[in-house]
């Protein structure tokens, strides 16, 4: 057999590991997410029966499961890509483990297996943002809008503080626990700024959240890159819809103000502080978390 193949041949249930399965310490109870990077799965500590979230590096693109777990490259080509994504995966996990807040996913370990990388996190319990506009659960008004995004804001301040920028804020990466309180998920799009000329940009775009300098090659990066997302996932709130991509803001400047589509059923303070942050032109927003911290405390 070819040490390279199709993974299309490959039995689904391959691209994920199955309950029961022993990484490292842990024993693998269920997957609770993925995507085209990776696989999160809920497991526990095989001695303390600790309950963690272990982030599992797949690039699907790149590489598959064989039947002995093994994560392996699809062609040399893949190879060359997955080992270098490996590498910054690796990076991730040790960005993460330095940054300590309440408003953080916190990593506990990472360690190699099966030719991969697994990132192991505290499990916290709550339900994502998205998913929680998608259930309509949730009162959606200026005091709660106010008290979410100011504690997002606390953890992206630590973050901005180390020189790093998030670059995935998002409401799927927003976990809302009881008493609204809030972590912020999924580092790996995660980068330091200002951007060395050694290291490649993420390429990293999530449909309408992403601000427009980071659809370009040439686009400088910055504090106010978080804050568009931030913006962004404040307005989606508002209208349980995502906005258009920035790219296509920028060509039709036809989308409603926040102060416009909203006007009556928000503080007109608010919604004026939405429209900043989520300006497409870099330079009219927020230049700091600071100071977007400062105009949401304005409110109280």
């Amino acid at each position: 057999m070819s040490e390279y193949y199709d993974p299309r041949t490959y039995p689904a249930q391959w691209n994920y590991l199955e309950p029961g399965t022993v990484v490292d310490d842990y024993i693998i109870e269920r997957e609770i997410a993925h995507g085209g990077f990776s696989s999160v799965y809920l497991a526990r500590h095989r001695i303390t029966q600790v309950q963690v979230a272990i982030k599992e590096y797949l690039p699907r693109k790149l590489a598959h499961r064989t039947w002995n777990n093994n994560i392996v490259a699809n062609s040399d080509e893949a190879q060359r890509l997955f080992v270098h994504g490996r590498s910054l995966f690796i990076e991730e996990a040790k960005v993460l483990a330095t940054l300590k807040h309440p408003n953080i996913i916190e990593v506990v370990n990472f360690f190699h297996a099966n030719s991969t990388v697994y990132l192991v996190m505290m499990y916290a319990y709550g339900i994502t943002l998205d998913k929680l506009l998608l259930t309509q659960k949730v009162n959606i008004n200026n005091q709660w809008l106010i008290q979410i995004f100011s504690r997002l804001l606390e953890g992206l301040h630590l973050i901005h503080e180390h020189n790093m920028l998030h670059l995935d804020i998002k409401p799927a990466n927003l976990l809302i626990r009881p008493g609204n309180d809030l972590l912020l998920l999924d580092f790996g799009a995660i980068q330091s700024f200002p951007l060395s000329t050694n290291k490649q940009k993420a390429q990293v775009l999530s449909k309408g959240f992403s601000p427009i300098e980071q659809y370009s090659a040439t686009g400088v990066l910055g504090a106010y890159s978080d804050i568009y997302a931030v913006g962004i996932s404040m307005r989606t709130c508002l209208d349980c819809n995502v906005p258009p991509q920035a790219p296509d803001r920028e060509a039709h400047d036809d989308f409603p103000l926040a102060q416009t589509a909203h006007a009556g059923k928000f503080d007109n303070r608010l919604l004026m502080i939405i429209d900043w942050a989520m300006e497409v032109a870099p330079d009219k927003r927020p230049q700091s978390v600071q100071e977007l911290q400062d105009a949401l405390k304005n409110l109280l």
